[in-house]
This record gives structure tokens, sequence and C-alpha cells, in this order.
């Protein structure tokens, strides 16, 4: 089982398949900067779609996670499959998934502790303010995500609106690292978000 590396990159989640070989790309090229973990959240494309993209950026990354189908991870060679409250149960998936890959859950500020039930490691958000095609969506901020580090028994991941200056601030709270979206592979400039992410992070690391 393998846990995700301290920066993961969330793809942008409306994806078509005209424009899979340009995401390629750009995840070829966060990755060339040094980006080693990145999920893959599609709910867009079909199965077959999705395992075919899954298997063209397997290489590029160290980490990969499908979102929601667990049953593509084995065949995708995946390291993980990312749960959320609309998914099957953690604890469920956990009775026949292969041991090897690791279940992340995606949690959020008043949940029940036993929605992830199961999982290995959670994906806490929105952290910080982050805007929504509906408007904005409040962070509940730092000290509540070092609360729910606490509480969680288990690696935690901020998610949500996070810029690289915010590294500090999400390694003061106790969690493992930083998953970001908009930030990172939407972006026209990859290679330098990805830079300045790790190098925040491995900044404050000391």
């Amino acid at each position: 089982m393998t846990l995700p590396p301290a920066l993961v990159a969330l793809s942008p989640g409306e994806l078509r398949s005209a424009d899979l070989r340009g995401f390629e790309s750009r995840v070829a090229r966060a990755a060339r900067a040094g980006l080693r973990g990145l999920v893959l959240r599609e709910r867009g494309l079909t199965d077959r779609e999705l395992l075919e993209l899954a298997q063209r950026v397997r290489g590029a990354v160290a980490w990969l996670a499908v979102h929601d189908r667990p049953h593509l991870a084995r065949e995708a060679r995946a390291d993980a499959v990312q749960l959320g409250g609309r998914s099957l149960a953690p604890s469920a998936v956990r009775e026949w998934l292969d041991p090897m890959i690791s279940i992340g859950f995606s949690s959020h500020e008043g949940d029940d502790p036993l929605a992830w039930r199961g999982a290995d490691f959670l994906l806490h958000a929105p952290i910080a303010d982050t805007r929504k095609p509906t408007g904005l969506l409040p962070g509940i901020g730092f000290e509540a995500l070092a609360r729910a580090v606490r509480a969680a028994q288990r690696p935690v991941w901020a998610l949500g609106g996070l810029a690289p200056e915010h590294a500090a601030a999400v390694r003061a709270s106790g969690a493992s690292g930083m998953a970001v979206l908009s930030g990172i592979l939407p972006r026209d400039d990859v290679e330098a978000r990805v830079g300045a992410y790790l190098a925040n992070w491995a900044e404050v690391g000391g």
C-alpha cells in the first residue's frame, strides 16, 4: 500500500474526449517539473475512456489514484482509489479490493467519522476559500484543518483553494500534504506552479 506524496494534483473533473491529449501533455509537463501524484476524477468519461487515460498517464507519475471507480483501479495499475460521500463505503470496498491499493476518502467538516471507516487516508476540504460556478465556497481555515488532522486517526491531505504560500500553514496543521485542483493542471504555467508548491513545501519542512 502506497500513500500519496506530499503534493497531489487533481484532474479538472470536466474533461471530454477531445481534451484528453492536451490533458496528458499537461500531466507530462507537470511530472517533468516534479509532480509525483495525480488523482483522476472525471465523471464524464466512460469506463473505457477513463481506463485508457489512466493507463497512458501511469508512466508519468509515481502515484496514481482513480476517483469513485474502484473496479478500474487494478486494471489501471493505480496506487489508490479515491472515494467520497456518494461512493461505495470504504469498508465495503476494502473487502474485495487488492490490499496493495490504498483507499482515500474525501472528507469535510462535520462528517461522521464512520463514513471513512476502512479508508487509509483523507483529502479534507475545503480549507481556503474556493471559487465555484455557483459562487464562493468559504474555507474552514487552518485551525479547523488541524482539528481534523488530530481527529482523523489516519494521514490527511489538505484540499481546496490552496496556493503555494499556504504550505507553511498546512504543515503546521499536521497534514501530510496538499491536494491541488485549480492551482496546477488547468494552468498554462504548469511547470512554474509545480515548482512553487514543491519549493514552499520543502522550505517550511526544513
